[in-house]
């Protein structure tokens, strides 16, 4: 598991801005939501399991300030509806919205449109970096793409081949793929790139590209896959195959967990859901919520929310058949809400 330090920076911040609040109004009174104070969190592929235990992080840390919070998105793998659920939400009036964008660039004016008419936007897992988003959470791509990297070659030496597959346009997942890459080319450059595919999150197209893969390349070593989705439809062409790379992806999803306790997927590196939605809540309350924080900057004749998180790492576990048991989503929500 990887340690995260960031989370008692953050709680330490907010002690320290409440202790340092000088008006007449009590610390709980300041940092309490009032009576329907609503929180949203907006997805997109709605029904995918990697939002439920980020939605129960996001309603533990809700429920903590006295706040409401609803779960919003789209089912679809669709950039225009989920730029217009995310406006339909802006009509409820919500205090904040915790968003993870399908695309970066086309979200940059609908979260602009919303920070301009007093709505903060905080962004996880995905960004958009040019847009008026107050805070960024998410994994370390960077740290997940090395790891894996190094995975595999401490598992197959550093002359083997290796293949990616790949779902462009989503920022994440981009740069898990790219700095994997280029991670293994600047440090290992007997290792060979023999297949690269996208498969945009479609366990089908996922299954056709890796048994592509593996007919044009039956010495493949090792898998590289962003998400779990592909990761899915790969594995299955793998068994199929009767081959034998090394399956290694990011996230995690109920169908890749049996296949890590079964052995027929190496490891997953898995962002700490949990946490990513807690640390979410928490940067959406404080954008709302700011009046508790006076830094020693110009925020005030800039006009930008004081609280910034540009970039906070919610941090990573590594999956194995080892403590496979202990992400089993079914028995996590036993006895929770999930809505």
């Amino acid at each position: 598991m990887r340690k995260f330090a960031i989370a008692g920076a953050v709680a330490s911040l907010a002690i320290t801005a409440v202790a340092a609040n000088t008006t007449s109004t009590s610390a709980a009174e300041t940092i309490q939501c009032e009576p329907g104070e609503t929180y949203v969190m907006n997805v997109m592929v709605s029904s995918h399991p990697y939002w439920v235990p980020v939605y129960q992080g996001f309603k533990q840390a809700a429920a903590a300030f006295g706040c409401e919070t609803i779960f919003s998105g789209t089912p679809d793998y669709d950039i225009t509806k989920q730029i217009a659920s995310f406006e339909q939400d802006l009509v409820k009036s919500p205090a904040g919205i915790l968003l993870h964008p399908m695309q970066a660039d086309p979200f940059i004016q609908p979260i602009d449109q919303a920070v301009d008419g007093g709505t903060p936007v905080v962004t996880f897992a995905a960004d958009s970096p040019n847009s008026k988003r107050s805070s960024y959470i998410t994994s370390d791509n960077l740290a997940e793409a090395k790891f894996a990297a190094e995975e595999i070659v401490k598992q197959l030496g550093d002359s083997a081949e290796y293949a990616v597959l790949e779902n462009p346009g989503q920022s994440n997942h981009d740069l898990r793929v790219t700095a994997f890459i280029s991670y293994m080319e600047d440090n290992y450059p007997d290792m060979k790139l023999v297949g690269r595919q996208a498969t945009n999150q479609d366990s089908n197209a996922a299954y056709r590209a890796t048994a592509s893969i593996l007919q044009a390349n039956p010495n493949l070593g090792a898998l590289w896959i962003p998400e779990a989705g592909s990761a899915e439809g790969a594995v299955s062409a793998v068994i199929e195959a009767g081959a034998s790379p090394l399956v290694i992806h990011a996230d995690i999803t109920p169908t890749t967990l049996e296949h890590i306790k079964a052995g027929n997927i190496h490891m997953a590196l898995s962002p700490n859901q949990g946490m990513q939605g807690f640390l979410g809540f928490l940067a959406t309350f404080f954008a709302v919520h700011s009046e508790v924080f006076d830094p020693f900057n110009d925020y005030k004749v800039s006009g930008y929310t004081p609280f910034q998180l540009p970039f906070a790492d919610n941090g990573f576990a590594v999956i194995t058949k080892a403590n496979a048991e202990s992400f089993d989503l079914n028995k996590y929500m036993e006895g929770r809400d999930p809505n």
